[in-house]
């Protein structure tokens, strides 16, 4: 039996202008045994008034032991005339058996809808847990030794983190403790002291060096750890370097403790996935990281450097691997990824991650996001934690039309929490969608393994898993681990990992996506369902209620509003918030409400919206405007309510921060670039364009654009100056970043090559990406120059055009043609961003050659392949300098 805990919770308001808040705020904590629940933050044990400035207040909350602290969900309503908040931390205690615990839940961030990123409700992780009683303190003597082939110290953090089964060390710094004094000299031994927690038994040290420019590496021969009081020894025999400069490129490595009592545990090269989306925007050009977390530990920071996949690595629809060394972790339960990219564009949109223990493996961890990882999009941040949904086979099996119907059983182990001898079995309901039908499998948990054996026949291809119940009284919680699924015809498998509690008291309903090989699993989405009551008489109702959605794909089941033996009270004008979470549904049909009042409550329901809070984000409004429960004598009433409207927001859900100056840095990175090509850069925005300004360098070194007030970018122009390039310049990427807004642009191109791959063109362009945005596209124009037919109407004169449209011009271009002769037509072909509705042309010549001047008739323009939407430009003019008004240009409309 689980024992009530006394938790004293240590709130901390920051200590900067208007930090304080006089708003209700609630607290959930939550365990590795399960939450608390919500709980309203009512008095101040040792302040009058809460949350004020600077001020630190104490609560108390009784509730079942939680096990080891995870993380606290943290918010307030708005309520009160000062409702923002400026959290620092949160500090809990409590006290299981003799130990006295402390968990530390960093914040340092705004809670207010008008500052920061306007979120109200923080999910905080534990950055620290130790024990208060000094006995459970250890000191360490920790001795390195330096390989005698190892480089001349350099300046560089170097750092040790102990794992142990209790607990790991914080990053113990590896400095000199005496000033002056310089460590890891070749063939040297560096000794250091620290004190840590009782970390338990210790399994594996990570020696990690930080990425300093410059830093030729270290060859790390040994590190010996001693426990002073204990005098417990730990050798780790290391020979390895710690160096970006070698074939294996890593400043990370972990070691497993070598004991007489137990093996040392396997070191793995975990080959983690990186599935970037195909959206536009979607790619990267900044570091990310990535850490693995599992039953035994996890990785630390680790920055994903080389890909096993050749190309740019973190662009669009590209899967990246990279090797990840370190100490099994046993099961993996969720990693945290991010970047430093930062502003709008410099993010990512990331699929989902996978992880397989080794290259050779046959099976892998799933990790689904489909979000960005953006500033200003998706979930507006560069950082997040996924959890696995489960494990599936890397590889389909080699068995003829798999997911047809086929002979064979489904095996399905189930694997949770013990149950007591004393304890009545649990019940569930597991129900399996398959794209034919569903099937319902009711289920008696008597232990923590069970297995069932089913054909689920007629259900086709299962598609996702739902578990439903408890539908029985229990005593205490029960957790649900993993659901494992073998077919013994297709010898498909999967590890569906559950990983949540069943409460007393609560109807739990929790899916995921079945994970097959080579496919990508179904996102996992979080519904926000706004039930809107109506503001009339007697429009309000006290009862149960459920909600099903019904959508193309698939229906959420019947979700119950109000708790387990408890009623739910629906008031006037008011709009109730429900959050359900469903394997994506797709297009969504009609909701189906039901409604049970005792008190035979008649409910005025106005209307649902549902928004999926999921990229892009989607509203969905079903209107009934209606009673329900009017005189009606069944149990329950059900009301169908098919769908109204939907509505996207898919772009900007964060303003900038600041107003742009019109400054900005470029990176251009080229290959097969001949000697310094003299080469112009224009942007065009949607107020215009910039002056042409000098590329400074192709090779990827920043460089300083002053744009001006263009409006939005919608495209860059290369010229060139001197067009005597033998062959085109190969161009990989071009980014520009407002120093401003920290608002980063990528650029679209189908052509490989600057000029041409001949080089014989004089001007490239490339369109911008936004985020999710596809870019204007290329067009190729063909433009047809009618010469006249008086007497010497031809010229041998280079001729030059520039298109101009309602999206800008097309700079200046010369008409590769020679032939323009008396009465000739001579076509030539430009390419360009779409300039869209044409609107004139500037034509001119430069006067050189003997009978340079030059009759035009007109010009004629229209897309390759659309020869009935052609744009005329007459001229009927002479273009001489000694003929007419001997002008040489003419501007054309």
């Amino acid at each position: 039996l689980l024992l009530v805990l006394l938790y004293e919770v240590h709130v901390y308001t920051g200590a900067i202008l208007g930090a304080e808040t006089d708003s209700n705020v609630y607290i959930n904590l939550i365990g590795t045994r399960g939450d608390a629940g919500k709980r309203k933050l009512h008095r101040s044990k040792n302040n009058n008034v809460k949350f004020r400035c600077g001020q630190m207040d104490i609560f108390y909350i009784k509730a079942v032991s939680l096990g080891d602290l995870e993380k606290v969900l943290i918010s307030h309503d708005g309520a009160g005339p000062g409702n923002g908040w400026f959290l620092e931390k949160i500090v809990i205690k409590h006290k299981e058996g003799e130990e006295d615990q402390e968990v530390v839940f960093p914040c340092n961030r705004w809670l207010d809808e008008c500052q920061d990123d306007g979120k109200t409700e923080r999910e905080l992780t534990a950055n620290s847990k130790y024990f208060v009683k000094e006995k459970l303190s250890q000191q360490w003597r920790v001795q390195v030794k330096t390989d005698g082939d190892s480089p001349e110290p350099q300046e560089c953090k170097r750092t040790l983190v102990i794992y142990g089964s209790k607990s790991k060390s914080v990053e113990l710094l590896l400095s000199p403790q005496t000033p002056g004094y310089v460590c890891f000299l070749p063939r040297a031994t560096d000794e250091f002291t620290f004190e840590t927690g009782d970390l338990g038994d210790v399994y594996k040290i990570r020696v990690s060096c930080d990425d300093v420019p410059g830093f030729k590496g270290w060859h790390v021969k040994s590190f010996h750890l001693e426990e002073l009081h204990t005098k417990q020894e730990l050798n780790f025999d290391c020979n390895c370097w710690l160096t970006l400069n070698k074939e294996e490129k890593v400043l990370v490595k972990e070691f497993p403790a070598v004991t007489e009592d137990q093996k040392a545990l396997p070191v793995y090269k975990y080959v983690v996935s990186v599935h970037t989306g195909d959206c536009w925007g979607a790619e990267t050009f900044a570091n990310v990281y990535i850490t693995l977390y599992g039953k035994r530990g996890d990785t630390g920071v680790r920055k994903l450097h080389t890909s096993l996949t050749k190309g740019r690595k973190f662009q669009r629809n590209k899967v990246d691997s990279f090797l990840v060394e370190a100490v099994s972790l046993s099961n993996l339960q969720k990693v945290v990824i991010g970047h430093d990219g930062e502003g709008y564009g410099a993010g990512m949109y990331l699929k989902l991650v996978t992880v397989k223990e080794s290259q050779d493996s046959d099976k892998e961890w799933i990790f689904p996001l489909w979000n960005w990882l953006d500033t200003h999009l998706g979930l507006c941040e560069t950082v997040c934690e996924i959890v696995t949904v489960g494990k599936r086979l890397t590889f389909s099996p080699k068995v003829p039309e798999i997911h047809m119907k086929s002979s064979g059983l489904w095996i399905m182990d189930i694997t949770g929490s013990d149950l007591s001898d004393e304890e009545d079995p649990i019940s569930l309901s597991f129900i399996f969608y398959g794209h034919q039908s569903c099937k319902k499998l009711p289920l008696q948990v008597t232990g923590k393994a069970i297995q069932i054996k089913d054909e689920l026949a007629d259900t086709g291809s299962i598609y996702k898993v739902q578990v439903t119940g408890p539908h029985n009284e229990l005593k205490q919680p029960w957790h649900l681990d993993l659901l494992h699924m073998k077919h013994t015809g297709t010898k498909e498998e999967m590890y569906l990992a559950f990983d949540c509690w069943f409460n007393p008291k609560e109807d739990k309903y929790v899916e995921l996506p079945a994970l097959y090989a080579d496919q990508e699993p179904l996102p996992v989405v979080e519904y926000a369902i706004h039930l809107h009551t109506g503001d009339l008489k007697k429009a309000d109702a006290t009862g149960e209620a459920y909600l099903c959605i019904q959508a193309e794909k698939s229906d959420s089941g019947k979700r119950w509003l109000n708790s387990k033996n408890s009623l739910i009270t629906f008031a006037r004008g008011q709009v109730d918030i429900f959050k359900i979470k469903s394997v994506y549904l797709g297009k969504l049909n009609q909701v189906l409400v039901g409604f049970k009042s005792l008190k035979k409550d008649e409910w005025f329901l106005e209307k649902i919206v549902i928004k999926e809070v999921f990229y892009p984000f989607t509203a969905h409004v079903f209107v009934h405007n209606g009673w329900i429960n009017k005189r009606s004598k069944k149990d329950f009433v059900e009301v169908a309510i098919p769908l109204k409207e939907t509505s996207v927001t898919s772009l900007l859900v964060k303003n900038f921060d600041m107003k742009s100056r019109g400054r900005w840095q470029m990176w251009v990175h080229c290959t097969q670039v001949p000697d310094v090509p003299d080469i112009e850069v224009v942007a065009f925005g949607r107020k215009g364009k910039s002056p042409a300004q000098k590329v400074q360098n192709l090779s990827d070194n920043p460089f300083l654009l002053t744009l001006g007030n263009i409006g939005d970018i919608t495209k860059v122009a290369f010229v060139l100056s001197n067009p005597t390039l033998r062959r085109g310049i190969k161009i990989h990427k071009l980014r520009l970043k407002d120093l401003d807004t920290k608002q980063e642009l990528g650029f679209h191109t189908e052509a490989p090559c600057l000029f041409g791959e001949d080089g014989s063109e004089t001007v490239t362009e490339l369109a911008a990406v936004r985020p999710d945005k596809a870019p204007l596209r290329e067009v190729l124009y063909l433009i047809s120059v009618h010469t006249g037919t008086l007497p010497a109407s031809g010229t041998d004169a280079d001729v030059f055009i520039t298109v101009f449209g309602e999206q800008g011009d097309s700079c200046k271009r010369q008409l590769r043609h020679s032939n323009f002769e008396r009465g000739q037509v001579c076509v030539s072909e430009m390419r360009a961003v779409d300039l869209g509705q044409l609107s004139k042309v500037l034509v001119e010549h430069h006067n050189v050659g003997y009978g340079a001047g030059w009759y035009l008739d007109q010009i004629v323009i229209h897309e390759s392949g659309k020869t009935d939407d052609q744009h005329v430009f007459l001229c009927q003019q002479w273009l001489d300098s000694g003929v007419g008004d001997a002008q040489m240009e003419r501007t054309l409309k």
